[in-house]
Formats: C-alpha cells, structure tokens, sequence
C-alpha cells in the first residue's frame, strides 16, 4: 500500500546496531509497515516514542542507560494505550513476567523474529497478546510459585551480600520477618539454602 499513513507504524529499539537493522530490514520489506524511528537505549526510545507515536515499539530488554523494562514502564505511564513488544535471548520465566508487569504485549525470543517478525507485529497491532507457546507454558507452570515484590526485594539484597539484618535494615522491617520472607523463596523456588535460592533466580531471570 503507497499511502504511508495508512501503514502500521513501528519503532524498534536495540543496542545492538546489527540486530536493530537487521530487524528494520526485515520489517522495510513488508509493504504494510513503516519503521517510523529507531533508538539504542531506554532513554532514547522514551524519547522517540513521544516524538513519533508509534502504532508498534520493538523494545530490546538488557539495554545501558535505561533498560527495556524501565522503558516501557514509563512510555506506558505516559500513554496507556502504547503497544509494546518486549524482546529478548533470554526466556526465563521472571523476565517475561517483570516485562508483562510493566506494561509490555507480549514478549518475543530474538531467535524467533526473522521468519515472524513482521506477522508479530501485526498480531500486537490488532490488539492480540504475542507470547510464543513455549513462553505461555513457561509462565503457566510457573505461576504458582512467583515471588512476591517484597520477596524478590529481600532476595536482591541477599544476592549483593547483605545478611538478614542488614536487609532488615535496608527495608525498614524486622528481622525476623526477613527470615520468613526468607523461608517463602526457599518453598517456592524449591532451593537447599539462600545462596542455591539466588543462582535459581538469576537462571530463571527473576533477579537481574
């Protein structure tokens, strides 16, 4: 279709230049979209976003300056209605769900996008959630046993060294509430000890 306005528009956001250009190259070849902007960090898509209005956003998650969550989050602040793709390498059950938390509609594997990418973003175009099978399973299987934001908090404190005091003191709560957050990550990620708990939480990319 010639008439630009008529097309479906997209930014796509990645600090990677190859796989950004990669993905534009792919997308310049569909006769119904046009890539409007493109950005290489969180800050910068938050910027092209308010400049542009894009139908579509593409957002890369592990990103310097501002990162894919942050970024949606904010854009979605700013506008509710923002259609936002997460994308990512990595498929653990904790990223998707931060990335869905934050606002995102849908989450897409990178090493699925050069078949599909153009299909992808006409499905979150037409208001449907894109989320491969495989990442529905992972998320469904996994619900039950989601942390809890205060418990991911304690976690991410233990991850950087600190003891059940000082997490106490860095979170304004009791110690002994700490061990029983403690005692919660430990059930639901079905950990021996703290430290088995957080190498399970970075595999699974509930903690960063």
């Amino acid at each position: 279709m010639s008439d630009a306005a008529a097309r479906i528009r997209v930014l796509v956001v990645d600090d990677h230049p190859l796989m950004r250009r990669g993905i534009v190259g792919v997308l310049e070849e569909a006769p119904d979209i046009v890539v409007v902007a493109e950005a290489d960090d969180g800050l910068a898509a938050q910027s092209q976003y308010q400049q542009h209005r894009p139908d579509v956003t593409l957002m890369d998650l592990a990103m310097p300056r501002c990162g894919g969550v942050d970024a949606i989050r904010a854009i979605r602040r700013s506008d509710p209605q923002a259609c936002i793709l997460a994308l990512s390498t990595y498929a653990g059950d904790g990223q998707v769900q931060r990335a869905l938390e934050a606002g995102a509609s849908g989450y897409v594997l990178k090493s699925t996008l050069c078949d599909g990418v153009a299909d992808t973003v006409r499905s979150a175009y037409l208001g449907r959630r894109v989320l491969s099978p495989e990442l529905a399973t992972l998320l469904e299987t996994s619900r039950l046993e989601q942390l809890t934001p205060r418990e991911r908090d304690v976690l991410a404190l233990v991850a950087k060294g600190h003891g059940n005091r000082s997490v106490a003191q860095e979170l304004g709560i009791a110690e002994e509430t700490v061990k029983s957050y403690l005692s919660n990550v430990l059930q639901k990620l079905q950990a021996s000890d703290r430290t088995h708990a957080v190498v399970i939480a970075l595999r699974r990319g509930i903690l960063d």
